[in-house]
């Protein structure tokens, strides 16, 4: 039975996801009419006058339903990885309707976080079996958790009051980690909440017991301080940056949040547990190219960084990227030039230096010269070696 339950889960979590994806891209349209037709920066609440904003909401509430129900039928630990699939979603929609560009990098990620997600679903551990509400509200009681949720309330009590109206506009992670770390508990309490609602169904009311409320009451505070922020990061930045980072911090919050609420993540299979870590980093990593696509689609500006500095020109056809030897590269170094350099023979300068040194004259034989030798060298600095330099450099050798 707890084995089908975990299906239905999974499958309401996969509907959730799709609708929530959309709804991102919907909301962002809605947002953008606002703004052209009201003023709107992020600031005030004249988007609800946009119906394509509406239309949104209600695409974003049909998916955080279908998001309820599964949180009441899987584990936490599975559902909210499977928001990932929003994330792809989001990106794939918001390239088109949106004209943000997806580009190499994020197509990469794309499929990243679909490998990652597939992990998860196959390591992700039962539910853990709830007969009443108040064994959820005795979990939630835990020093543990008691004191995560407190400092959940400080941290976003400073940062809605003293942080966001002075950095929220020029830092994403503002916005959305009041998002994500009020998300978590709100993920909490709707599981405890619609764990209520599924036994009431079955026959145990749930309704007879204070706690149901208490759930409830917490559940609805969380989700609108979740989405009053989320419409500002989403108002203030771009939705391929807002979603990977908002799934990132309230993925990771929801996971804490859960481990210390059910005392670990229902499972003794060392296996598993190492199974399910992995598949995270991965749906992490996949999120994190989609996030860097953002402003380098195609990877195109981390290669060009690293050419001027290591490599000489790309092969046509392979694009197999050939590395200068030491010599040319430090004579591209601009932090290895000096101002003499910079009117003369530089490669001269540093092949004469380098056979010298080779030699066994170093920058200790310059103490020893005579003024006549400073002249010279100084007008080979300015002109390149004269006739007597030659000479000289090859007694050297011969003595050498």
């Amino acid at each position: 039975m707890m084995l089908e339950e975990k299906y239905i889960g999974l499958g309401l979590a996969i509907v959730s996801s799709c609708l929530i994806g959309t709804s991102f891209v919907i909301t962002k349209k809605g947002l953008q009419q606002a703004e052209r037709k009201h003023g709107f920066e992020g600031d005030g609440f004249v988007y609800l006058l946009s119906p394509i904003w509406w239309a949104g909401i209600m695409t974003l509430g049909i998916g955080e339903v279908c998001n309820f129900a599964a949180y009441a039928f899987a584990p936490a630990i599975l559902v909210t990885p499977l928001g990932a699939l929003s994330v792809l979603i989001g990106a794939v929609l918001g390239s088109y309707f949106l004209k943000e560009e997806l580009g190499t990098l994020g197509k990469l990620g794309v499929a990243i976080c679909l490998i990652g997600t597939v992990i998860v679903v196959l390591h992700a551990p039962p539910d853990e079996e709830i007969n009443t509400i108040d064994q959820i509200l005795d979990y939630a009681l835990r020093p543990g958790f008691l004191l995560y949720a407190a400092s959940v309330a400080i941290f976003a009590s400073v940062m809605i009051y003293k942080i966001a109206p002075k950095y929220g506009k020029s830092n994403a992670l503002v916005y959305l980690s009041i998002c994500s770390t009020v998300g978590s508990v709100s993920v909490m309490s709707v599981k405890a909440f619609g764990i209520a609602l599924k036994l009431t169904f079955g026959g145990k009311n749930q309704f007879t017991h204070p706690s149901t409320y208490v759930f409830m009451l917490l559940t609805i505070v969380c989700i609108m301080t979740q989405m009053n922020y989320f419409n500002k990061a989403l108002a203030t930045y771009p939705a391929n940056l807002v979603n990977p980072l908002y799934y990132v911090t309230f993925t990771t919050a929801t996971l804490i949040a859960s481990a210390l609420l059910y005392g670990g993540f229902n499972t003794t299979d060392p296996v598993n547990t190492i199974s399910l870590l992995a598949g995270f980093l991965v749906i992490f990593s996949g999120v994190y190219l989609l996030n860097i696509s953002r402003a380098d689609p195609n990877g195109r500006r981390i290669l060009s960084t690293r050419a001027s500095m290591d490599v000489s020109g790309t092969d046509m056809i392979s694009s197999i990227q050939t590395r200068l030897s030491m010599q040319s590269r430090r004579s591209h170094d601009p932090r290895r030039l000096s101002v003499s350099s910079e009117h003369g023979d530089r490669e001269g300068l540093i092949r004469a230096y380098d056979e010298e040194e080779a030699h066994g004259f170093g920058l200790t034989d310059l103490a020893e010269e005579s003024d006549d030798d400073r002249r010279r060298g100084n007008g080979s600095a300015n002109g390149g070696r004269g006739f007597g330099d030659t000479i000289e450099l090859q007694e050297r050798k011969g003595d050498s």
